[in-house]
């Protein structure tokens, strides 16, 4: 089965809409061949809404299949008084991406086994003067700030703690955590730069 309007040339994009509402009304029911030419009409878009979000082709091409597990679950709660099937859909598939990135976090270094240590690069005591110098100027900027506001930055970037859990340490609303991150940030930035 083809979904109407599918190619340039053929049919209205209001004719696909309706044969994508009509697949989906279909889907709700169980039709497994429904299901099929909505897949076959609607994978190459939604994956390239996935993939602009997951760039890794088997983070993406996961991220893909769940989103149409959940289109087969939720099929019959598309109201297309709300908007067009494609959309309804892209929504999961790009909501799907973006739990997948929230849920891959970057390593921490408290992760790492206490011995370790990393390689060190090429002995370079300009650079490591430089890097010295840095650091001086980087704590002496760090020292400028409010005490809490210093805390909830040295968590965040230095122990990689989320704004939820800098939110339970310090009993502020999350909001709160992201504003004095960005402000704290900015006065490094200008203290750094002076």
């Amino acid at each position: 089965m083809t979904i109407r309007g599918e190619a340039p040339g053929r049919g209205s994009p209001a004719q696909a809409t309706d044969g994508l509402a009509d697949l989906l009304g279909r889907i709700a029911a169980r039709d497994a061949a429904a299901f099929s030419a909505l897949y076959k009409g609607t994978s190459a878009k939604l994956y390239g809404v996935v993939a602009r979000i997951l760039p890794r082709g088997d983070a993406a091409a996961d991220a893909l299949q769940e989103a149409y597990v959940r289109i087969w679950e939720k099929a019959g709660e598309f109201d297309p008084a709300k908007g067009s099937p494609l959309a309804w859909m892209a929504t999961i598939a790009r909501n799907r991406a973006l739990d997948e990135v929230r849920r891959v976090r970057p390593g921490s270094l408290e992760d790492l086994p206490e011995s370790f240590e990393p390689a060190a690069d090429e002995v370079d005591p300009l650079a490591a003067r430089e890097r010295s110098e840095g650091l001086v100027k980087l704590m002496n900027c760090l020292r400028s700030l409010d005490e809490e506001k210093r805390a909830v930055v040295l968590l965040a970037y230095y122990r990689g703690l989320s704004r939820e859990a800098l939110a339970l340490r310090f009993g502020r609303p999350v909001p709160t955590i992201k504003t004095w991150l960005h402000r704290s940030l900015a006065q490094l930035r200008d203290c750094l730069a002076s």
